[in-house]
């Protein structure tokens, strides 16, 4: 049976989905952001079977999130780089990982963000770019864009409507 695809589909936290909403997807992006880069490397930090894993890579260089790059000739072999699409993942992945930290860590912190000028835990926060002000739910809303069909204007109306009440 084939799955739902999201990739049609108006909204772009489900278009995102399509891209990486696979579990492996974003821990392979995980080991990306940490360094690794080559098939066997993956392999084994993630314990991932390699059929999984080269179906996971080539979903996330078809996307654009890693490129396909040779090192050797002899034997041909590639390594996975992330691309600039893949880097703007990173505040998605620091998101999750202060959620994880707050919400799924009973044994504690085991892996935190860091500034390395100081040493010190930092906590990522969503601002907005143009202005620096801190998005927070009630003041910030999401709304139709100017791309947005009459099915979507209608719908987050219809939120817009049950929040004023």
């Amino acid at each position: 049976m084939q799955r739902k695809t999201f990739r049609d589909m108006q909204c772009p936290i489900a278009r995102s989905l399509e891209r990486v909403g696979e579990w492996w997807s974003i821990l392979i992006l995980r080991e990306a952001f940490y360094g690794t880069t080559r098939f066997d490397e993956f392999q084994k930090q993630l314990d991932i079977a390699p059929n999984m894993l080269t179906r996971r890579l080539g979903a996330l260089v078809e996307e654009g999130l890693l490129a396909r790059r040779q090192y050797s000739e002899r034997p041909p072999r590639y390594e996975y780089v992330l691309t600039d699409r893949g880097r703007d993942f990173r505040p998605v992945m620091w998101a999750l990982l202060q959620w994880g930290n707050k919400h799924f860590a009973p044994e504690g912190v085991a892996v935190e963000l860091v500034d390395t000028q100081t040493g010190q835990s930092v906590e990522p926060m969503v601002v907005d770019k143009v202005t620096g002000v801190p998005l927070t739910p009630g003041r910030h809303v999401v709304a139709a864009g100017p791309a947005a069909s009459d099915g979507t204007r209608e719908r987050l109306a219809a939120v817009a409507g049950r929040r004023t009440r």
